[in-house]
């Protein structure tokens, strides 16, 4: 396991006070975990800066494929009656701004209001209390992560109406690798979002592609796509609590094929590959016989534009049953298939 960003900023606040404190500079410091258990982390740097002092960490997020992993967390504290400009609201006396790679929230749907530092409840919390091991005073937390923004450009952030960097995430201090309920939790607060900004008619996607070919097709606007990944039987079962009033489902039938084989979790490790289900449906639909392929994109590909159209159809409007039958919900299924070009190959329900 590593460590969220979350833990590494409140390492590097709590050094950045023991600093300006003592004006020593520790080599690591140790903070509590929201668990109770108690962590150390190495330091970058401690140093003076102008009235204040500033500490950095570098992120190790253990196996997990983070895209923060290697990150340096930059925390710069000044003391509250020395500090100017514009304060946000903090928790008790202690204040958070948004530095050089981290992002400021700007849409409905967050634990977090429009206007303030990407900065999350839990490690808001986090940092305070390791703040409040060093000192009792006012602070005012400045957070930095640089390079933050072009790394928020691979994640969920942009969607989520996070602009200009990262948010400081964690809610136990601990990265658990390959961690599907942080997906999970990313996927809800996209369904929070899109249902605060009256997003009635969402396109789930399994992917870039399925999101490209949405802005190709449809003409969609980016609050409207939500890429699922491979968690599609979370994603139906949380969005049936949403108010909307139709759902567009949109990706390659490599993947899609899959809910229609009650596969709810399309990852290649933990369900079948669809390519003997898709051939199958070929030999009926089609009248004739196909030789084992290595893939659906094959399959289609040696199929003539009306054949393409005609398994495309079918294999979309199972797809679309599966999907209905899933998720009960009063809002209306409609299922595009495309290929690895984003060229459509067919439509159902």
């Amino acid at each position: 396991m590593g460590f969220t960003t979350g833990s590494c900023a409140a390492a590097a606040a709590k050094a950045a006070a023991q600093f300006l404190c003592t004006g020593e500079e520790p080599q690591s410091v140790e903070i509590a975990l929201p668990d109770g258990t108690r962590a150390n982390f190495p330091l970058l740097y401690v140093r003076r800066q102008d009235d204040g002092a500033v500490a950095a960490v570098r992120k190790d997020a253990g196996d997990d494929p983070d895209v923060t992993d290697g990150a340096t967390v930059i925390a710069t504290i000044f003391w509250l009656e020395n500090g100017g400009g514009h304060l946000e609201a903090g928790n008790g006396n202690v204040h958070f701004e948004a530095g050089e790679g981290v992002g400021r929230v700007t849409k409905p749907g967050l634990s977090i209001p429009p206007g303030e530092a990407a900065i999350n409840p839990t490690p808001r919390r986090m940092i305070e209390a390791a703040l409040r091991e060093v000192t009792p005073r006012g602070i005012k937390v400045t957070l930095s992560i640089p390079g933050g923004e072009k790394m928020a450009a691979r994640t969920f952030k942009p969607r989520l109406g996070i602009e200009g960097g990262l948010s400081i995430l964690g809610t136990s201090g601990r990265v658990r690798p390959f961690s599907c309920p942080a997906v999970r939790t990313s996927l809800k607060y996209c369904l929070n979002v899109a249902a605060a900004t009256g997003v009635e008619r969402p396109v789930f996607v399994p992917g870039h592609i399925g999101a490209r070919a949405a802005r190709r097709h449809l003409g969609v606007m980016d609050e409207q796509i939500i890429e699922v990944s491979n968690e599609w039987g979370f994603i139906l079962d949380a969005a049936v609590s949403c108010p909307f009033k139709a759902v567009m489902i949109l990706g390659h039938p490599g993947k899609l094929a899959k809910l229609a084989m009650n596969q709810w979790d399309t990852h290649s490790s933990r369900s079948p590959s669809a390519v003997p289900f898709v051939t199958d449906m070929a030999a009926r639909v089609l009248g004739k016989e196909f030789g084992e392929g290595n893939t659906v994109e094959g399959l289609f590909a040696v199929l003539s534009a009306p054949e393409s159209k005609m398994l495309g159809d079918e294999l979309a409007g199972a797809v679309c049953q599966a999907v209905r039958k899933r998720a009960e919900a009063a809002w209306e299924v409609k299922v595009i298939l495309v290929n690895m070009k984003g060229d459509l190959i067919g439509g159902g329900c």
